[in-house]
């Protein structure tokens, strides 16, 4: 397994990704586009490959001193092993690299894999958003990864 940033010419590889993982954020070319059109970039985006193949993406912004994850998903077939976790922990290393205060994100309440992962990975429960989610409307839960 190997983790690295993407870069424009993996769009489709994760657009394809995201679109076989419901519980993932559904975004359009244009706006995968925009990750890689960004000076400086405020957005990283992070693939896990094995084999050449990718199994996974992760999405996250900089807002000041604060990073918000936006988007992560693994292949079905590569799931529970452990991809979803070393794209986290990436994630959370970059972050307290550059500073950051936290980490926030928010789930739908329903995906307890995600919420488990998240809690595993230190991240605490600190809200909820009433029928944040649409197709169908769901909750979502708020967590937060504080460094300081």
């Amino acid at each position: 397994m190997q983790i690295r940033s993407a870069i424009a010419a993996d769009i489709p590889s994760i657009m394809t990704l995201e679109r076989e993982t419901a519980t993932a954020s559904h975004w359009s070319a244009v706006q995968y586009e925009s990750l890689f059109s960004q000076s400086p970039p405020t957005r990283l985006a992070l693939l896990i490959e094995e084999d050449g193949v990718v199994q996974g993406f992760l999405v996250a912004r900089e807002i000041e001193s604060e990073w918000e994850l936006e988007n992560i998903a693994v292949a079905l077939s590569a799931r529970r092993r452990g991809f979803g976790r070393e794209l986290l922990q990436t994630l959370v290393k970059h972050a307290h690299a550059q500073e950051a205060r936290a980490i926030f994100l928010e789930v739908r309440k329903s995906n307890l894999a995600a919420r488990s992962l998240y809690e595993s990975c230190a991240f605490r429960e600190i809200g909820r958003r009433k029928r944040y989610y649409q197709n169908p409307a769901e909750d979502a839960v708020t967590y937060r990864l504080n460094f300081q």
